[in-house]
């Protein structure tokens, strides 16, 4: 519970290292050298995949056990203090916060084409180019709602399982064998050109692995809105409703929850619509922050109660 509780404040005091100090960096770095000399056949292909997605979970969770093997050697409030900054690098609060918060101050300043190019650089893998305000507002706040679960609840779900099971050292190889997989996920689990084949055990493992973290988030945004004065009976509605109605079968959870709490839809054109009601504004991005907000607290304050359980 205090690393938790440490890694947070330090998350939300400090923010992210810079990429070349940050291991999700190097991990991206180890993803691309692996794409870079990926096979050309389809069978290839999804064979290089999995063995790559394999080796990079394994060395990102091996290099954390063994930073908390090392660190028995150290004082103990330096030791607590390392193992804390190797949490918080596994989960990023401020960051995401922070990057809507970008996109925001470009619309309330009416440059979209500044808000377009935010959205992009941090939130969405789409092309952003033609959006206008109302879905540059979308994209960010469905990243909001969608990374809930990715950039915060997951790695710290993982983190606690594996802490209860094993310990500190278990804990920190479960949150970041998640890591990896998700940051994989992310560049090459796409269902498309030769990522159709080469990223496909990495986007079917980390669905796997989201699957209960995705339905935890929804229904803490759905307490979120709660406790943030928006609509509860409206979260819970439209995740029940429109939950499964993306591609992927976790992203659409956290998405429909909090278009229902914000009585908006969330839009990607062609591929999705959750929820009912025009498109968010500026308005509706602050009031999906303070949701979040709600939902990030409700959650880390659980995963801590879980983690008290052990001794």
């Amino acid at each position: 519970m205090t690393r938790l509780a440490l890694a947070i404040a330090l998350d939300l005091l400090v923010g992210d290292p810079p990429n070349r100090w940050h291991p999700v960096a190097w991990i991206g770095a180890a993803i691309a050298l692996g794409r870079r000399h990926a096979p050309r056949t389809a069978e290839a292909l999804t064979v290089h995949g999995g063995v790559l997605i394999v080796l990079v979970a394994g060395a990102a969770s091996g290099a954390a056990a063994a930073i908390i093997a090392i660190t028995a050697a150290l004082p103990p409030m330096l030791a607590l203090l390392v193992q804390a900054w190797l949490l918080k690098c596994s989960f990023s609060l401020h960051g995401l916060f922070a990057a809507v918060e970008l996109v925001r101050g470009h619309l309330v300043a009416d440059d979209l084409a500044g808000a377009r190019r935010q959205v992009a650089w941090h939130l969405v893998s789409r092309t952003t180019d033609d959006l206008d305000r109302g879905a540059v507002a979308s994209a960010a706040v469905e990243s909001l709602a969608e990374n809930l679960t990715d950039g915060l609840v997951a790695p710290v779900c993982f983190y606690a399982v594996g802490y209860l099971i094993g310990g500190v050292g278990l804990g920190m190889a479960a949150a970041w064998a998640y890591r990896a997989v998700n940051t994989a996920d992310a560049m090459i689990g796409y269902r498309q050109d030769e990522l159709e084949y080469l990223g496909r055990a990495t986007a079917r493992t980390d669905d796997v692995l989201n699957y209960v973290p995705a339905r935890a988030a929804a229904w803490a945004l759905v307490a979120g809105a709660w406790l943030a004065r928006q609509s509860a009976d409206g979260a819970a509605a439209v995740l029940w409703r429109d939950g499964r109605r993306t591609a992927s079968p976790n992203a659409g959870q956290t998405m429909a929850a909090m278009a229902g709490a914000l009585g908006v839809a969330l839009e990607k054109r062609g591929h999705y619509r959750l929820g009912d009601g025009p498109a968010p504004d500026v308005e509706a991005i602050d009031r999906a922050v303070r949701v979040a907000r709600w939902a990030a607290a409700l959650s880390l304050i659980l995963v801590g109660l879980v983690l008290l359980a052990r001794p």
